[in-house]
């Protein structure tokens, strides 16, 4: 996808029944976290070209400052240099941290007060890397080399240190898995009635892991 297509998919997050209650204006003048996913997409956009071509270095060097305004009045850090997947949605005002490395899936929803960030040493050194239809809570933290699968929901002030099984619904500090019900109430996009991907992991929901098994381990 281009840079306005990607654009036009974080925009219909918003409105995603469709049905015209979320009104154009108020999506481009009052929503902070378009404001600064729209910005992030162009960003990203730039800093791949200038890794192509040093003539791109003017550009970047102008969009890593209006990326730090957007940082400053909207208090949601969205690196040019991570990866994020068309859909993302980010509701609401407040502070959210992405790392520059980290990589999230389609159609994720980011409340305020998440962290994805780095670990720095042990057996899970790096970066998340976020899978399609997550939805993670407010002030959720989710840290280092692990892996989030598809369709998980994250719950509100969870610590995530290790992966998750797709369709997990996790919550507490650090967060255990309460159940393979999956981010399906909580993710809504255009179109997903009739996603083959999201109905799939949909028919999966109740043959997930065995938790009691889990548990034990």
């Amino acid at each position: 996808m281009n840079c306005l297509s990607l654009i036009c998919s974080d925009f219909r997050r918003y409105d995603a029944t469709g049905n015209g209650k979320t009104h154009l204006l108020a999506i481009l003048l009052l929503t902070q976290g378009f404001w600064a996913s729209s910005i992030y997409r162009i960003a990203h956009v730039v800093r791949k070209a200038r890794s192509r071509s040093l003539l791109w270095m003017g550009p970047d060097i102008f969009f890593m400052f209006i990326q730090k305004w957007v940082e400053i009045i909207t208090s949601i850090e969205l690196p040019a240099d991570c990866e994020v997947g068309p859909g993302l949605y980010l509701g609401h005002f407040g502070p959210t941290i992405v790392n520059g490395r980290v990589r999230i899936g389609e159609n994720c929803n980011l409340s305020q007060g998440v962290t994805i960030g780095v670990s720095q040493r042990g057996q899970r050194k790096g970066v998340p890397v976020i899978g399609n239809r997550v939805y993670i809570g407010p002030n959720a933290i989710v840290i280092g080399g692990i892996e989030i699968g598809n369709d998980v929901a994250i719950g509100a002030g969870a610590v995530v240190t290790h992966s998750i099984p797709d369709r997990a619904v996790v919550a507490g500090n650090p967060a255990r898995v309460i159940s393979y019900d999956g981010s399906f109430e909580m993710i809504r996009y255009w179109g997903m009635d009739d996603d083959p991907e999201r109905l799939a992991s949909l028919g999966k929901r109740t043959a997930g892991p065995n938790l009691v098994a889990e548990e034990n381990t």
